[in-house]
């Protein structure tokens, strides 16, 4: 794994454009989000994920439209896609597409596309690693339209997967099954959009070795840069508040999952002038602060997502760090403004 992207996710001008067509003026969205009422007026916009998801929730709660999602996906022009999905449509086949979305996404998101292919089928799932909560239904739904429009569109066939699985329970409406042509598993235990492994073969007619020879080499040097600027601090506590929930990780298991050596990634925690007990009491005080901030996490919810087998150590802890009591901190907390982008 090379470095993760800070919480910060690209708002792009096509994604104000495509809610204004929907009939959803810019303006009523970030109120409705409570975010900053110029924000789509900056070009260069970033926000957290936190944010990237209220504005998802905003268009639900606007628009409570089904298969709004995918309407917003279907309607869009491939041309006012940002360089970094533009190249996946104009890639040699499927599989090349996906993957050049999986390797660019982290420009645009701090979101890990996960793809496995296992015998007949593929299985894509998505990862937000600065996440608390789950992903907003529409979101998903917008991901996995894009996927598909990508093949149908590349391609020039009406290709469909072999099945849909939700986390959502409902509700069920036709215009899913409508529009992906295959099973949909409401109440699973994750989003994946399971595909045909023989599909991802399928070539694209769309494919551009001219204009890829162009966009591949500036997308993976800006990739590049990205990756020399994140520090294996940053890359450790992503992972670490991942985990924390299962229990306490430890350096052989953030090692495994970075890819790389105990050694090797206790030689870069020491190099940056950090410790590994040093980040995981770091990890878990920023993410025992994003919870906090949830008035619906009762304390003792917040204390087994930080992986303390009991609630007493977690006050204590929290104590030594805050000089308050996890309640005095909400108190203090509580009317604190939304922070703007940066």
């Amino acid at each position: 794994m090379s470095g993760v992207i800070s919480d910060r996710c690209k708002v792009p001008q096509a994604f104000w454009h495509a809610i204004a067509h929907a009939g959803l003026p810019p303006a009523a969205v970030l109120r409705q989000a409570r975010l900053p009422a110029t924000l789509h007026l900056n070009a260069q916009a970033l926000v957290s994920t936190e944010q990237y998801f209220a504005l998802w929730k905003a268009i639900e709660q606007l628009t409570p439209e089904p298969g709004l999602g995918i309407k917003l996906v279907t309607q869009a022009d491939t041309a006012t896609h940002p360089p970094s999905l533009l190249a996946a449509f104009h890639a040699r086949d499927y599989r090349d597409g996906l993957q050049r979305i999986a390797r660019f996404k982290r420009l645009c998101t701090p979101e890990k596309l996960h793809i496995a292919e296992d015998g007949a089928e593929c299985i894509v799932t998505s990862e937000w690693l600065y996440s608390t909560e789950p992903e907003p239904a529409i979101t998903t739904d917008v991901a996995f339209a894009t996927l598909l429009e990508l093949a149908r569109r590349s391609t020039g066939q009406h290709l469909t997967p072999r099945r849909v699985e939700f986390i959502r329970a409902g509700p069920k409406h036709d215009v899913y099954r409508e529009y992906f042509g295959c099973t949909i598993r409401y109440g699973a235990s994750r989003n994946a959009l399971v595909l045909k492994s023989a599909d991802l073969d399928r070539p694209f007619a769309s494919h551009n070795p001219e204009l890829l020879e162009m966009l591949t080499p500036a997308l993976a040097a800006a990739l590049g840069e990205f990756d020399a600027r994140s520090s294996i601090r940053v890359q450790v506590k992503v992972v670490l508040k991942r985990c924390l929930a299962s229990g306490r990780p430890e350096l052989p298991d953030v090692a495994r999952d970075l890819g790389m050596s105990e050694r090797t990634l206790q030689r870069r925690i020491t190099d940056e002038g950090a410790t590994f007990r040093d980040l995981l009491a770091e990890a878990r005080q920023e993410l025992w602060r994003r919870l906090l901030s949830d008035p619906a996490a009762g304390n003792d919810e917040v204390a087994c997502l930080l992986g303390y087998q009991d609630p007493s150590s977690f006050y204590r802890a929290f104590r030594d760090w805050e000089g308050v009591t996890p309640n005095r901190w909400r108190e203090m907390n509580s009317t604190r403004p939304a922070a703007e982008p940066t």
